[in-house]
């Protein structure tokens, strides 16, 4: 169980022995500083749950400490502590942004409370931030097929330890999904879930994503900025596509995970971390670590627990679960009544392939929420949504396209049409198209046919 972090700034010996130890017998985690810069140097390489922050301090006051503080990124909670006739100063800190203010001389059960209502606050605010985050990725794993039991059967097993964890899966399968629920039931759930998609950043990007930035070591940087590391200090950080860092990134991070500590860029200051790492892919890592462009020391770091996720055409037992859900959600988050799915297109949506998984069944239901006006969708709806299309995607002479080119784009959109005629069914095609089923598969993958053409 992660402790609650808690920093005490105080120039008083007395109050900073008290505090400490008032908390440390409720369970928390002390640190104690004397002035406001020392604090502001710590805040750079620790994070805090709460500040309880001394009014007045030698040299640099504490409303000053506070307006510092509040410019940080992801800046801490912070309860200021008034002497004799600073209560008016108080007030004026929570105008600042201070959550409250404790009076000396200090009262062991107001305290307790205040520290215990300020904490209950920020973890409050951090559960809607994970359920708004939970409301957007649709955050279920539905299915009932056996590689989904089994699926769900390890992420409880791997779920309460701290072993980092890889999970495989197709473009599309829910890695994220997955990574997020193995977060939500484990011990850190009360902190944060960091998701980073090493793929969609810039490779120059990734290493200030990651580690962050001292103030000055990037132009026009006016103040430092903290890493993904650092965000998700005490929780987890789901590194999605690891096959995209380069050589030096995965050095770097082997060595966070041996040594629990990272510098930010322009620092030789070590920063101590506490993270749990789920990292994900979906490509043959092996391949890479035999072409020298992944390092075998790091892939056993991070592949303690292995999961794979099984793409939909291998489960197509879960895919009327997917419809009857998605149905109703779309239903209800476009205000629309709630509609059907006749046998014939059922028997469409079973026969496909599916090629980019979970996010395309996704997004081929929204669209029939939001496109079909009838109570039932039919499988005349299909080749109505693709007949919208056709218009805008017949090659046209302007278009300067090669013969070979032109040829790929009606061979696509005839083989299209015919696979919507027969309901996905890819024998019927292939006898239609007088070409073997394998073939079919072939030139469906090769030329990126999808349910929408």
């Amino acid at each position: 169980m992660n402790k609650d972090k808690i920093l005490v700034i105080d120039d008083e010996a007395g109050i900073r022995s008290s505090l400490k130890g008032i908390l440390e017998d409720e369970g928390y985690s002390i640190k104690t500083v004397v002035k406001g810069e020392d604090a502001l140097k710590l805040l750079k390489r620790e994070n805090f749950d709460l500040i309880l922050l001394d009014i007045w301090l030698p040299e640099m006051n504490g409303i000053e400490i506070l307006k510092k503080i509040k410019n940080m990124d992801e800046a801490p909670r912070v309860v200021m502590i008034s002497g004799h006739g600073t209560v008016e100063t108080a007030v004026k800190a929570i105008k600042l942004g201070a959550y409250d203010f404790l009076e000396k001389p200090l009262s062991l059960e107001k305290v307790i409370l205040t520290v215990q209502n300020a904490l209950k606050q920020k973890k409050l605010e951090e559960e809607n931030i994970q359920l708004r985050e939970s409301a957007g990725l649709k955050h279920r794993l539905i299915g009932k097929s056996h590689p989904i039991q089994k699926l769900r059967d390890e992420i409880k097993k791997a779920a309460p330890t701290n072993a980092s964890v890889l999970i495989y899966g197709e473009e599309g399968t829910g890695k994220e999904l997955v990574a997020r629920l193995i977060h939500h039931q484990s011990s850190r759930r009360s902190h944060r879930f960091i998701p980073i998609n090493l793929s969609a950043i810039p490779e120059d990007l990734i290493e200030t994503e990651l580690f962050g930035y001292v103030k000055g070591n990037q132009e026009n940087a006016e103040r430092d900025k903290k890493g993904k590391l650092m965000l998700a200090d005490g929780g987890t950080i789901f590194l999605d596509e690891i096959c995209d860092m380069s050589l030096k990134i995965q050095e770097k991070l082997f060595r966070v995970i041996e040594e629990q500590q990272f510098e930010p860029l322009g620092s030789n200051e070590p920063i101590p971390v506490d993270i749990r790492i789920i990292s994900a892919t979906n490509k043959a890592i092996q391949q890479y670590i035999n072409r020298g462009k992944f390092r075998e020391d790091l892939f056993l770091k991070l592949n303690v627990i292995p999961l794979t996720i099984p793409p939909l055409r291998e489960r197509k037992e879960d895919i009327p679960l997917f419809i009857d859900y998605f149905l109703e959600y779309f239903s209800i988050q476009d205000g629309k009544k709630t509609k059907k799915m006749s046998k014939e297109a059922m028997e469409a949506f079973l026969n496909y392939t599916w090629p980019r998984n979970v996010s395309e069944i996704i997004n081929v239901i929204e669209r029939f929420v939001i496109i079909v006006t009838d109570d039932e969708i039919k499988d005349s709806h299909l080749s109505l949504l693709v007949e919208s299309r056709e218009p805008e995607s017949t090659p046209k002479v302007d278009q300067k396209l090669s013969l070979k080119e032109a040829s790929e784009q009606f061979e696509k959109e005839y083989i299209h049409k015919i696979l919507v005629k027969h309901k996905w069914d890819l024998i019927k095609t292939a006898s239609e198209l007088k070409m073997d089923k394998s073939q079919l598969s072939k030139k469906i993958k090769k030329l990126g046919i999808t349910f929408f053409g």
